[in-house]
């Protein structure tokens, strides 16, 4: 189990290391390097999703390891409560940032229309929080969209192993 605290409460993930390997080795990689420490959720879309892992709160880009494979061909669905890898248009573009389902987003599955968003793990404690957070009023902020007004920050990114 992997513990993401957060300055609204801590979120408590179960990853599926089976189905998605190379993306769970990722996250796991990057909690271990400290990587998500004072990042902030900085993109909140209610009935959406909520977005981080890759921004402090000037939400300047910290720099990555190189992208991983999407492994969106993995079977699992982009359900409520469910973390995806974030990505840009290309497929295999995949770093540290992901994203918490608060709908079920089934046009972000793997299909015929779009490679899709690999699935890697669930919620499977503190929705509450990730309810919470979907909650905050958003502002545009240094060019970004759905900018929390008022940061929500990941404190820390804490491993079981």
């Amino acid at each position: 189990m992997i513990t993401i605290v957060t300055s609204h409460g801590d979120i408590v993930v179960e990853l599926f290391e089976e189905s998605a390997p190379v993306s769970c080795a990722n996250f796991r990689q990057y909690a271990a390097d400290g990587f998500f420490d004072d990042t902030v959720f900085h993109r909140v879309i209610p009935n959406f999703m909520i977005q981080g892992g890759g921004m402090p709160a000037d939400l300047s880009h910290k720099e990555t390891r190189p992208p991983i494979r999407n492994e969106a061909k993995n079977g699992e669905k982009n359900l409520r409560g469910t973390l995806a890898m974030a990505r840009t248009s290309e497929v295999d573009s995949a770093t540290s940032q992901f994203f918490i389902n608060l709908s079920d987003n089934a046009f972000l599955d793997h299909s015929s229309r779009d490679f899709g968003y690999t699935v890697f793990g669930r919620v499977a404690e503190g929705m509450d929080v990730v309810d919470a957070i979907a909650q905050v009023p958003t502002a545009r902020k240094a060019g970004h969209g759905d900018v929390p007004v008022d940061p929500v920050t990941i404190n820390q990114v804490r491993t079981a192993d």
